[in-house]
């Protein structure tokens, strides 16, 4: 382990920054201290049609929070208008690179103002009105984020879904966000692989109850694809936008500031995922004042971050929070790693990329590539590293420091989740020193605080699990359709706190460090799982019995996946049936979703009710045999000597 030392940011670079140490101190004390004021001189920041009256109300600890009540804006008008008149209008406002090298286009302010207007018309042709939902399953491709931006303009609600996930995945985020339009591509690219996504949504439809009016294919291979092709409800984009009556102009509805913005759905410890609600004026002046100070934006800046628009990540900081700032955004749609493990840096010369932010396990996984793929390409314009999804691992982050910022770049390690909506613990760069594998200190109006067992604060240093004790603009309202599942997921379990589901340190000099989750939730390569939704997947197989998912660390995903599995009597178990169960999993839920061990269990410890402990099973996992803790409540504490003499097997 590498120690962690502080790291100061260059007096060069902290004379250039946003925000410096001392006004960190004092804003984030007004902040806390008097929080209505504060945010009511951020959301200056935004452009209204009509002003708040009044900043807060509800109660935190039911969760029934309502920001800048009354207040009317639009999401769209504030990322792409309200810039139509300065000259920012001529500024490149996106930047795709596609899978393929050589592939890119670019967007001034302007002209992707017009496709978003274009594109609204085409919707609105179709029937689409305001508080209607439209699910996008695209590819990393520019209409990913004009679609997004056009639900935004007509005040519609957008669900992207991560465009890896499978059929039945997607049925299920179908059934539940019951979208008039679902938008998707004959196929998407990655990795220099085709995804079959046209057919994943027809699969997806074929098996649900919910029968979605229409369903809109962009043409992203040209290849022919065969898709299955149903009249009346499929229709093709480029059908759609050859109208030469389409307008150019789309006026911007009007919305309210708790008026929903966007559903994105999220693993939880059930298997159904959960589907966070994020509505309009407090979810955007999160992302927009984050994405400034954190990222220490200046005009002149092409920021890129590589997280697809799936994720909360891209929500945040590839769409609302540069373009609400009027910065220049970076979209990618391939991996890190084809067509060789140069490509981060290759698009870094060639777009003169200034800030980056990526997650630890693509910096884990460029760290093991020859030296040579960092040393042909020129990354001196990089000013600000940043790092997101999980938390980096000291050496990760050296390595990072060192080899891709030559030391001469600060790193943001930001912790925060698809429920925060925006960045919750993470150092300024330009007033923090920054301590390896450290989310380090609070955002503005960010109150985290850290409960024992018993629910009671720790003072001082100490570890704990990590909640939130007061509102913040940002925070998800709801869990889309299930008011009472979002009651007990976040507020239930220590009244009068937000509860992350994650558990943390704090040391004497205050910084967080995140330890990792502590609930049914896996994090595996900054993706989210749910250990129920995986568990679900394996019982399906035939040969299956029971079966019980637990973490493992990763040397390259962080955290891995490992699956206890029992088998029916008399069923053989062999690398035959390993390796349908791993494709199984990945079928039903997604590729990204891939076992790393299976670790064949004649029976798994339970408790005299019938729970499976799953404490044990993951100390097991991690080989950790020497404190299982107590298993006086076990029906058979035998078992855990046979786990134990087999993880031998596994290691």
């Amino acid at each position: 382990m590498v120690e962690a030392k502080p790291h100061w940011p260059s007096p060069e670079f902290a004379a250039k920054a946003n925000i410096k140490a001392a006004e960190y101190e004092a804003m984030y004390r007004e902040s806390i201290e008097n929080p209505e004021a504060f945010w009511a001189k951020k959301a200056q920041r935004l452009h209204w049609f009509k002003p708040w009256e009044k900043v807060l109300e509800g109660d935190f600890s039911k969760g029934e929070t309502r920001w800048f009540s009354g207040g009317k804006l639009n999401v769209a008008y504030n990322c792409l208008d309200r810039f139509l008149n300065t000259p920012i209008k001529n500024k490149a406002a996106l930047i795709w690179v596609g899978d393929k090298p050589g592939e890119s286009k670019t967007y001034t302010y302007q002209q992707l103002h017009k496709e978003v207007c274009r594109a609204a018309n085409a919707l609105k042709n179709l029937g689409v009105q305001k508080g209607d939902r439209i699910l996008l399953y695209l590819p990393m491709i520019p209409e990913l984020a004009i679609f997004s931006l056009v639900a935004a303009r007509m005040g519609v609600i957008h669900s992207v879904v991560f465009g890896g996930f499978s059929a039945e995945a997607l049925q299920g985020r179908i059934e539940d966000a019951k979208p008039k339009v679902i938008v998707t591509a004959n196929a998407g690219c990655r990795g220099g692989r085709i995804i079959d996504m046209k057919n994943n949504v027809d699969e997806a439809l074929y098996n649900s109850s919910f029968k979605v009016p229409h369903v809109v294919v962009i043409n992203r291979v040209a290849a022919d694809t065969h898709n299955y092709w149903k009249a009346g409800r499929d229709l093709h984009w480029n059908d759609l936008i050859a109208d030469p009556d389409l307008s150019f102009e789309f006026p911007c509805e009007e919305v309210d500031a708790e008026d929903p913005l966007f559903i994105l759905y999220t693993s939880g410890s059930t298997g159904k995922p959960k589907g966070i609600l994020h509505t309009t004026a407090g979810y955007l002046l999160g992302a927009n004042l984050s994405f400034d100070l954190i990222f220490d934006h200046k005009p002149e800046d092409t920021f890129w971050c590589t997280a697809d628009l799936g994720w909360i990540t891209g929500h945040s900081y590839i769409l609302y929070g540069p373009l609400s700032n009027g910065a220049t955004t970076l979209m990618f749609e391939g991996i890190g790693t084809w067509p060789d493990p140069g490509r981060f840096w290759q698009i870094i010369d060639m777009h003169a990329v200034n800030v980056f932010y990526t997650a630890p396990t693509a910096i884990r996984a460029l760290m093991k590539a020859s030296p040579k793929f960092l040393q042909r390409h020129n990354l001196s314009s990089l000013r600000l590293l940043g790092s997101v999804g999980e938390p980096i691992n000291p050496e990760a982050w050296q390595w990072y420091f060192k080899n891709v910022g030559h030391e001469q770049c600060p790193i943001v390690d930001t912790y925060w989740q698809t429920e925060t909506g925006a960045i919750m613990i993470t150092p300024l760069p330009g007033a923090t020193p920054t301590k390896p594998g450290a989310a380090t200190l609070p955002f503005f109006g960010i109150q985290p605080v850290l409960l024992d067992a018993d629910g009671k604060e720790v003072e001082g240093p100490g570890s704990g699990y990590l909640c939130v004790k007061a509102p913040w603009p940002s925070m998800m309202r709801s869990i889309y359709g299930d008011e009472e599942r979002f009651f007990q997921s976040y507020f239930s379990q220590y009244p009068g706190y937000y509860f992350t589901g994650d558990g943390a340190r704090r040391d004497a000099d205050g910084y967080y460090w995140i330890t990792g989750r502590v609930d049914d939730v896996l994090n595996v390569s900054g993706h989210r799982l749910g250990t129920a939704e995986i568990e679900n997947a394996i019982l399906e197989h035939t040969s299956v019995a029971e079966a019980a998912v637990v973490p493992f660390p990763h040397d390259l995903k962080g955290q891995g996946i490992y699956a206890y599995v029992t088998v029916k009597e008399g069923v053989p178990t062999n690398d035959q049936l390993k390796q349908e169960i791993i494709e199984l999993v990945m079928h039903k839920i997604g590729k990204i979703v891939r076992l790393d061990v299976i670790h064949w269990a004649p029976t798994l410890p339970k408790t005299r009710s019938g729970k499976i402990v799953r404490r044990i099973l993951r100390k097991i996992a991690e080989g950790e045999f020497a404190n299982l803790g107590d298993t006086s409540t076990l029906i058979d504490a035998n078992v855990l000597k046979v786990l134990m003499e087999d993880k031998a097997k596994y290691h």
